[in-house]
């Protein structure tokens, strides 16, 4: 042997414990096996790998080796605790005559959970569980441009008085509540039926196939009678109800835009008429909501243009006649200069969150009139003006509104009249919001008490100074025994707590004498006394009260009528 063979044969077993050591010491597992699965290798890695493992990646090594191309995919181990993703590669080769597999992985497991993650929330949502509105609106695609004919539904549904639960039990109760929907949505429906959150309280069903408009509205009958059922949530019993809008594929649109749209309309027909019930879309439908979006259109342009103004009715002391305050009511001036009464547009307002700019612009009249008012009804009157419940809790705005009622210098003159739920709702308006009015001087007045969510004990835990009972219990007081026997019940509590009562929507003498001659109520406002008055019938009046005399301690009201007819016109 001579001395350079010598150096060489010290080589080899140098470069093999070498490459050896380099195997063992890959992060990556690599493997090989012989023609019948058999392992024969399998580095440090691989073998941390698969130790503990219930079962280890299925392959057939002789299919692959015959097929002698690499492959690369994902497989799947489990190590008794949790499933775990690898990314392998296989890869045929020829060494000493022997067909081999050589296998090489890396463990993924991270980055796959990382990737479900991502996956779960781009198309599912994270509360229900349910999938999201782009899964619906990609399974309705499908079936549309299938090019075998489907005849599918969409229902849109919605959850009736959401918001008022919400703040009554809490958002915690609310997502509950949201969770229970969906799992009752969610009950026995075909593989083939969908049914996904789209957004807050709002849920999109896919079905099917469906064969007629009658067997869809069997189904979602039976649906609605499920979700009345009572909702067990923290030791609370919590009734709910919704309403559904259904569109019918291809009869009712050829498209998920429309179809939704469509199932969207007669939704909302549900919630202007019944609530609780369902609708299938119908041409009527279309054009109403056509209508409806005209009336938005308006009632936007008119707060950027203004044309808002206020009318004033009085509060009259009934004994004495004497004005003892005012309320501004909002009106709206339509495009051909036409009066319009709030019950046109208020509501409509609040739905589309304009109401809090509407309520700042009938600030606005009031200061430019002040001066006017008090000519007419005597600087000493209160001036009430209404924010809705909405607002009530809303403490952004009321601060904002607070810091409007401060800069008019008068603060203390302002009622601010709110409906009874603003209280009893769990908002922050009795301990957060009313401090601040009290602040400045401002007085509460709870405007329409008897017909919200109204109770005498809810009434011991408010703090207000004024309490209007709604006229739905003044009307005809002297000929409703029961309607009495409330009344007098609201008054004496009214008493004990310091508040002072007034008596709304008096339009008869009937009604006047009942509650003077029976009972210790002093003040009230209706057509009796006078309608609501504008500014210019204001300009164009005397220093003193229209159809009412002026004296040094007030301004007096003559009835503006004596008999029992009542009138037509709004009262609001």
């Amino acid at each position: 042997m001579t001395e350079q063979t010598a150096d060489a044969g010290a080589v080899r077993p140098a470069a093999a414990a070498f490459a050896e050591r380099i195997l063992q010491e890959l992060p990556a597992a690599v493997t090989v096996q012989d023609e019948s699965g058999r392992l024969i290798l399998a580095n440090d890695a691989a073998a941390r790998q698969f130790r503990g493992t219930t079962n280890r990646p299925d392959h057939d090594v002789a299919a692959m080796l015959d097929g002698g191309r690499t492959v690369t995919r994902e497989e799947r181990i489990d190590d008794g605790a949790a499933a775990r993703a690898l990314l392998t590669v296989h890869k045929p080769v020829e060494f000493g005559g022997r067909k081999l597999l050589l296998s090489s992985s890396l463990d993924i497991s991270e980055q796959k959970a990382i990737e479900d993650d991502l996956f779960r929330r781009a198309y599912f949502d994270e509360l229900t569980g349910l999938p999201n509105r782009s899964v619906i609106e990609r399974q309705t695609g499908a079936l549309l441009h299938d090019t075998m004919p489907h005849r599918f539904a969409l229902a849109f549904l919605d959850i009736d008085n959401f918001k008022h639960i919400n703040d009554y039990y809490g958002h915690a109760v609310g997502d509950a509540l949201l969770v229970g929907f969906a799992k009752r949505l969610a009950l026995e429906l075909r593989a083939t039926d969908l049914v996904s959150r789209i957004s807050g309280d709002e849920f999109l069903l896919l079905l099917n196939p469906v064969q007629s408009a009658a067997e869809v509205g069997e189904f979602i009958e039976f649906l609605l009678e499920r979700l009345k059922a009572p909702f067990y949530i923290d030791g609370s019993e919590v009734f709910a109800s919704a309403s559904i809008g259904v569109s019918l594929h291809p009869d009712h649109g050829r498209s998920y835009d429309t179809l939704r749209q469509n199932a969207d309309i007669a939704m909302y027909r549900v919630k202007s008429a019944t609530k609780g019930a369902h609708a299938i879309f119908d041409a009527t439908m279309e054009r109403e909501a056509n209508e409806r979006m005209a009336i938005e259109q308006s009632l936007r342009q008119a707060i950027l243009d203004k044309r808002f103004c206020c009318a004033f009715q009085p509060k009259v002391d009934i004994r004495t006649r004497e004005v003892k305050g005012i309320e501004a009511l909002v009106r709206l001036r339509d495009d051909n200069g036409v009066i319009q009464a709030p019950g046109t547009f208020v509501d409509l307002a609040v739905q589309l969150g304009l109401i809090d700019e509407l309520t700042h612009l009938v600030l606005d009249e009031i200061v430019r009139s002040i001066d006017l008012i008090d000519v007419t009804f005597g600087a000493h009157a209160s001036i009430s003006i209404n924010v809705a419940a909405k607002q009530a809790g809303n403490h952004e705005f009321m601060r904002a509104f607070s810091k409007a009622l401060a800069a008019t210098e008068c603060p203390t003159r302002f009622i601010v009249e709110v409906t009874e739920d603003a209280f009893v709702a769990k908002t922050h308006f009795q301990t957060e919001i009313l401090p601040m009015l009290r602040a400045i001087g401002v007085r509460i007045s709870i405007d329409d008490f008897g017909i919200g969510y109204s109770s005498l004990s809810a009434l011991a835990d408010i703090t207000a100074d004024e309490i209007k009972i709604d006229r739905s219990f003044i009307t005809d007081i002297h000929k409703r025994p029961r309607s009495q026997g409330i009344l007098k019940a609201i008054e004496s509590l009214s008493e004990a707590l310091g508040m002072t009562v007034i008596a709304e929507g008096i339009e008869t003498f009937e009604e006047l004498a009942y509650l003077q001659t029976m009972t210790r109520i002093r003040y009230a406002q209706g057509y009796y006394f006078s309608k609501p008055i504008f500014l210019e019938e204001l300009k164009s009046s005397t220093p003193a009260f229209i159809g009412g005399r002026s004296t040094e301690s007030g301004r007096h009201l003559e009835p503006a009528r004596t008999s029992s007819m009542r009138s037509t016109i709004s009262r609001r």
